[in-house]
């Protein structure tokens, strides 16, 4: 039987769907583990493929189960939350890690921060915040708890004074309005949008701000940006 012209709209907009973001789930209370994982199996755009109590077998986790992202708790047994994501991206750096835990204490930030999270919750995050944080890390977000954000630009100390020349890092024009619309919290998708370009040119675009400004990730980049009034 021939397709119809509704057919053929069904079809090309099957075929124009983002693929689900893979994600595997580090979570050692049993009961929150079951729910998060009804949240996240029953949540469009998400595709649980494991979860598990500890880190203690990450690694193999990880190339067995090839996810895009990572939800993880900070305090389990044998092997804790901080460990596994020096373990992800050491091993495998282009797995997006998001911390889901209860604490909110600067050296927990801190660690987690440096070691590579792309964004940072607390377990009281309301459940549809988390769903969307999820999405917003994969396309380039940094989520992250108002209170936890706070914290994080209090970590970085203002600049002192300097020179026009100092101050600029050397960004060229097009990375300072990049930094910028990171500062208002864009995803790399918006940023495409915004600025008429490829997302790939987002990526290579962040990777030099990053480069010129002695920062591994987004919320270093955005706390630089504040305190030295880079943009």
């Amino acid at each position: 039987m021939p397709k119809t012209a509704n057919d053929k709209h069904q079809t090309m907009s099957n075929q124009t769907e983002p693929m689900p973001v893979r994600v595997v789930l580090y979570e050692d209370n049993p009961d929150l583990r079951d729910s998060l994982c009804v949240l996240l199996r029953g949540s469009a755009g998400i595709e649980l493929l494991g979860a598990f109590p500890n880190c203690e077998h990450i690694q193999q986790q990880m190339r067995e189960l090839s996810p895009n992202l990572v939800l993880m708790d900070i305090d389990m047994p044998i092997a804790n939350g901080i460990s596994g994501l020096r373990t992800v991206k050491r091993h495998f750096p282009a797995i997006n890690v998001l911390m889901l835990t209860v604490f909110e204490d600067n050296e927990y930030i801190f660690d987690a921060i440096c070691a590579g999270a792309i964004g940072y919750l607390l377990k009281k995050t309301p459940p549809s915040r988390l769903v969307e944080a999820i999405h917003e890390a994969q396309e380039g977000g940094a989520p992250m708890t108002s209170s936890v954000a706070r914290k994080v630009l209090q970590m970085f100390p203002p600049a002192p004074a300097k020179t026009d020349t100092d101050q600029s890092h050397n960004l060229t024009e097009r990375e300072r309005e990049i930094l910028a619309l990171l500062v208002k919290g864009n995803s790399y998708k918006m940023i495409a949008a915004s600025c008429g370009i490829s997302l790939d040119t987002v990526r290579s675009h962040i990777k030099k701000i990053y480069e010129k400004l002695h920062v591994h990730s987004q919320t270093e980049a955005v706390a630089k940006a504040i305190h030295q009034r880079l943009v």
